[in-house]
């Protein structure tokens, strides 16, 4: 009786150990089953994430000119897609390896910040520069265009100017003498002909020796020369009459100057050019009939 009494009291024991066992058996499977359900979502989203870390590699590339810069991007764009693969190929049950791989993906992700925060940085100071070329250039047009107008300014200015230290000849009259130097009533008997102006007074003139040339010139428009005398007169040498020199004080002054007759002179009308440096300075006609 004692012997059956211990004989059952070990069973229950043993039954009670069994359940116990089997108990803990479905829990540790249950929490291993939720393990492995968890690391299975985790790995997924950490698939996600070293996936989206390697196409933002790729966009950084765009971004920049810098070879160097690039190169390193693209090393650490490398290095994503490998550690995705390894990922990939570990089981959702390998906790340590997937340990391991979070870890790499926290540093993936603070690398990959700080290339986005360097170029984000180098992106500004672009633009910066870029605006602040953009404003260089503009300034330098607009003092281009300053310089431009100045010098036609001055240009224009210096003709004024030249213009103004011209001298200028006025009054212009040509008196047809015969020989006993009375005006000539008819052309035939013209003799002499006195070609009288005023040079009017300048200030801003320069004085000095100055050669005046008068050119007359017939109806048929040839000149009254003698011999080969010309002038030189914008960029080539044209024929004159007569050759003046006068001593120019910048004060107003009255020449006459003639021509003796030594050719025939047809009835109209004839032309006085008058010139001095370089600028022809008067001009005027008359009659002879």
């Amino acid at each position: 009786m004692e012997k059956n009494k211990k004989l059952i009291i070990i069973i229950a024991s043993l039954i009670v150990v069994a359940i116990v066992l089997c108990v803990l058996t479905v829990t540790q499977y249950q929490q291993n089953q939720e393990m492995s359900e968890l690391f299975a979502i985790e790995k997924e989203e950490m698939e996600n994430e070293y996936s989206t870390f390697a196409t933002q590699y790729d966009e950084l590339q765009v971004q920049i000119n810098n070879d160097s810069l690039r190169e390193k991007l693209e090393s650490e764009k490398l290095k994503t897609q490998r550690l995705l693969e390894e990922l990939r190929q570990v089981k959702s049950s390998d906790a340590a390896e997937i340990t391991r791989l979070k870890k790499e993906l926290k540093t993936v992700r603070a690398v990959l910040r700080t290339y986005v925060i360097q170029i984000d940085s180098l992106n500004r100071l672009n633009e910066a520069l870029t605006k602040e070329n953009i404003e260089v250039k503009n300034k330098y047009n607009v003092a281009t265009r300053q310089i431009s107008n100045l010098t036609a300014e001055k240009k224009d200015l210096n003709e004024k100017v030249s213009l103004a230290a011209q001298l200028d000849a006025t009054n212009i009259t040509a008196l047809p003498m015969n020989k006993r130097g009375k005006k000539a009533r008819k052309v035939k008997d013209v003799k002499k002909i006195a070609v009288s102006f005023t040079i009017v007074k300048n200030i801003t003139a320069e004085t000095g020796n100055k050669t005046l040339y008068i050119r007359i010139t017939k109806p048929d428009n040839s000149v009254l020369t003698k011999g080969n005398t010309t002038f030189p007169y914008e960029d080539k040498n044209i024929a004159y009459s007569i050759k003046k020199y006068i001593e120019y004080t910048g004060e107003e002054q009255s020449v006459t100057v003639y021509w003796d007759v030594e050719e025939f002179l047809p009835a109209g009308t004839y032309s006085i050019y008058i010139f001095a440096d370089g600028n022809m300075i008067g001009q005027s006609s008359f009659e002879m009939e």
